[in-house]
This record gives structure tokens, sequence and C-alpha cells, in this order.
């Protein structure tokens, strides 16, 4: 009887063990930081001063400030471009939020890999579902994680919920469970095309411009290409769409670099995230053609 009661004890304590850390591991102290707020004025530095209250040990990073102003789905995807280059365990706080204080659920949201992210619930993380898949989704309880003394502010969420919050969580003030109640295990997401390959087109979406140089950057992935039979050095018919008014509709070499074409020639090219792209050697190809980013941007690629 003896033996019998002491292993239910030492399997309750592997049990109580196991939740224990699965659920401090998000406490890796690193908090990543990504906002539209630029950094003209003081509310990125205001966002970091709360953090170093909860705790100075912490070690904080900037992703981007630069999100044009309330663009959701760029927040969207500069978040899927880095988050699996960080430890396991990092927080990120992604304030890109025009509905603030409206009735959009501040959330954090655990990967099936274990980030963590800090938001808004408005389409933010729309690719780290896909790409990492939602694991648990906890709403933020303001009676509890929200900077004493900040009842009053209703427009600066970033500082007095999502920064504050963050903070607690990656610093051992509070555990996962401990932010707020659990909500369904998913996010909202925004509506795009993703990439496929049919009847000898594929067709995808413009999630981002490489914003310094102009190129186009696309959602199809390399393997998409190979799979449809575009080598380097073909020769392939490209069209770009905003919803049914094509924007661009023009034959270009598919080629490795830049440089396998002259000066302010057109080139498609694979990225360095190994999507198929399309940029002017020297050139700015986006301000070029007027082309955008978003959900209503469609790119199909042929071969010629």
């Amino acid at each position: 009887m003896f033996m019998k009661g002491f292993g239910k004890f030492i399997l309750l304590l592997v049990i109580v063990f196991t939740s224990i850390k699965s659920d401090c591991s998000a406490q890796n102290g690193i908090l990543v930081i990504q906002t539209d707020f630029g950094v003209k004025d003081g509310a990125v530095s205001a966002m970091k001063g709360v953090i170093m209250q909860v705790d100075p040990s912490l070690k904080i990073y900037d992703l981007t400030h630069e999100i044009p102003a309330y663009n959701i789905w760029e927040g969207a995807y500069r978040l899927n471009q880095v988050a699996e280059y960080w430890p396991k365990g990092t927080v990120f706080v992604s304030v890109v939020d025009p509905g603030v204080g409206s009735d959009r659920n501040p959330i954090v949201a655990q990967t099936k890999n274990g980030y963590f992210f800090v938001t808004p619930d408005n389409g933010t993380l729309t690719f780290i579902a896909e790409h990492f898949g939602i694991a648990a989704v906890r709403k933020i309880d303001e009676k509890v994680n929200r900077l004493p003394g900040s009842s009053e502010s209703y427009t600066f969420h970033g500082r007095d919920v999502f920064a504050y919050t963050a903070a607690r969580l990656a610093s051992h003030k509070i555990n996962y469970s401990q932010v707020g109640p659990a909500l369904p295990a998913k996010v909202i997401s925004i509506h795009y095309q993703p990439a496929k390959w049919e009847n000898g087109i594929i067709i995808g979406n413009i999630p981002v411009l490489d914003i310094q140089y102009g190129n186009v950057w696309t959602n199809i992935p390399l393997s998409l290409l190979q799979k449809a039979g575009i080598h380097y050095g073909d020769e392939i018919v490209v069209t770009i769409s905003n919803n049914s008014t094509v924007k661009y509709n023009e034959t270009v070499l598919f080629g490795k670099s830049f440089s396998d074409v002259a000066e302010q020639k057109e080139i498609s090219y694979v990225n360095s995230l190994l999507n198929f792209s399309i940029a002017i050697n020297m050139g700015n190809f986006a301000l070029k053609y007027g082309i955008e980013s978003g959900g209503e941007w469609s790119i199909a690629v042929k071969k010629k």
C-alpha cells in the first residue's frame, strides 16, 4: 500500500513539474516590440519605460516601428518574417491597433512551438497562425494586467496593456494562465490569395514590398516555381492585379540576381525568403507601376 501511494505521489509531482515547466516557457526574458508608431515622438520610449519598471533586467529589442499607419496586414507579415529566428519562449508585442478602445480582444497567443504574441486580435496573427499554429489564446484581464493608474487612458493600450502584460509574463511576475481567461485557440485572420499552381499558371499574393528599393515580394515559394517547370534563365509572363484591375502584364527574365539584366531592366528572382519577387535593376518597380501590397493584390506567373 505504501509503495502504491508513493507511486501516485511521484506521478503527481511529475505532472505538476511538467505543468510548471510548460507555463514558464515564456519567461526567457526577451521582448521584441513592433508598432506603427514611428520614432518621431515618445510613444515607443514610453512602452520601454513601462517594461523597465516591471523588470529592468528584461532584454528589449525592436522588430520595427515603421509599419505604415493602421496597416494590420503589413504588421502580420513582419511578425512572420522574423519570429522563427528568435529563441523559443520569446514574447513578441505587436501594436498596430486602429481599433484601440473598441471591442476587439486584447490577447496573448501561444504558438505550438513556444512563442508568445501580445497583441490586439485584429488579424495581426494571420501568418503566425498559419506558420506555427496556435496552441492557446488568453484574453488579457485588464483588472489585473494593466499599468497602475492608467484606467482613464483609452487610446494607448500599447503602453498601458500590451507592454505591461508582456513584461509581467516575460519576467515571471505572472505565468501564462494568469494573463486572463482562456479563449478558443484561434485568431482573426485576414483573407488573401494563397499561392497555388493550376492549369499551368501560378497565382499568389503580394504580402509586402521591399520598401527601400521598391521590389515586389510575393508568397509564391521557389518549390512551386520548380513544380511548374520554371528555371533560371526562362522568360516568364507576370501579371499583377489589384482586385480586378491589371496593373502590370509583361514578359521578364527569371534570373538569379539583379546583375543578370542591364540597369533599369526588369527581372524576376527569388528573394532572401526563397519566394518569387520582381524588381528593376537599380530602379523602383513598385513606384514605376503603382504596385502596393495587401490582401487585394494578386500576381500570376506562367512560363512563356
